[in-house]
Parts: C-alpha cells; structure tokens; sequence
C-alpha cells in the first residue's frame, strides 16, 4: 500500500472509530469535539482511484439553499 494511501485509511478508520466512540454513553464528548475536526483537516488527499473519474467538489447534487 502506497504511504498516501495508508495514511488516508488510517486516518479513516480512526474518524469511524471516534464516531463509534461518541455514541458511547459516558463518551467525553469535550474530547470528540476537539480530535474529530483536527482528524478531519488532517486527512491527505484520497489516493488515486478511490472516487469515480467523474466525481469532483462541484459535481452532485443540488442541495436546497443553494443556488
């Protein structure tokens, strides 16, 4: 696995696990709300292939509110 792309999955996982952990009852929800943003800026670029050609930041669909 290239190094972009085990960071990438790490980095992944590790969001679901914190996911899985604020549901918890007695989860310190101060803690997930201060590591689940930082783990999210800190995600690399997806490495290649893991999303459609056709898929991009502009592309899908209109959500209400937008213009």
């Amino acid at each position: 696995m290239c190094p972009d792309c085990e960071d990438f999955a790490r980095t992944v996982l590790l969001l679901g696990q914190l996911a899985l952990y604020a549901d918890m009852a007695g989860a310190d929800l101060d803690f997930v709300d201060v590591v689940s943003p930082a783990l999210a800026v800190s995600l690399p670029e997806p490495p290649p292939g893991t999303f459609p050609d056709d898929c991009g930041p502009d592309s899908g669909p209109t959500y209400p509110g937008d213009a």
